[in-house]
């Protein structure tokens, strides 16, 4: 249990520069504190103590703003980051060396039974307010971007944008865990210059269009 800990503190000074000292890290950070509480949740839920597991995980609700069902499996080296507002569903896996930022939702449509929450595999990040929904599998080394809406299976090595979530970066290779939250590519952005080019080129052949119906017109008048 130690070694589990001692690990987990040594993933948020990995991951988060702002973190000085192990007191700090240990008294202030609730992503922290709320993994912590899942896994005493998680082992009551496993022993069909289901009462005390809700019991415990809204008391962790109720003190980091993190909302962690007893019911979902997380792997090892799990980082929350700042943490507020983020929720992870009951049958919701997350595999080992997994980041997640704040107003991060793993949640279901309302629509399935059985497995109706998001599996995420190793290596993966999901930025500020992403939203992944379903029964869906996030890829190994994949990026959600800050804001989108996932709610179909992405592939490994892969980063998504957007609403609904589309890839945009699928280049075979594994994907460093750092995200230019700044710098995304935008594929709506890119769809509307599009447009506006294509708006371009139609205005010019209607332009040419115009000028040689003048040149008819002024040659059938001579």
């Amino acid at each position: 249990m130690f070694k589990r800990m001692k690990e987990d503190i040594e993933v948020v000074f990995e991951q988060d520069p702002a973190a000085r000292s192990h007191i700090e890290v240990i008294l202030t950070y609730s992503g922290l504190h709320a993994i912590w509480a899942h896994r005493i949740a998680h082992a009551f839920f496993n022993r069909r103590f289901y009462f005390f597991a809700r019991v415990i995980s809204q008391i962790s609700r109720f003190f980091t703003g993190i909302e962690i069902h007893p019911g979902a499996k997380i792997g090892r080296r799990f980082f929350i980051d700042h943490g507020m507002g983020v929720v992870i569903g009951e049958t919701c896996e997350i595999g080992d060396n997994v980041t997640v930022f704040q107003g991060v939702t793993l949640g279901g449509t309302g629509k399935e039974k059985g497995k109706r929450h998001p599996t995420i595999m190793d290596n993966a990040l999901i930025a500020t307010g992403a939203k992944v929904l379903g029964s869906i599998t996030i890829g190994e080394n994949s990026k959600i971007g800050a804001g989108s809406v996932v709610l179909k299976e992405v592939p490994p090595n892969s980063t998504v944008v957007g609403v609904p979530g589309r890839v945009v970066i699928q280049n075979g290779k594994r994907i460093t865990r750092d995200l230019d939250h700044s710098n995304l590519p935008d594929p709506i952005a890119d769809r509307i210059r599009d447009l506006q080019d294509e708006l371009a080129d139609l205005r010019n052949e209607l332009y040419e269009l115009k000028k040689e119906r003048k040149k008819m017109n002024d040659h059938t008048a001579v």
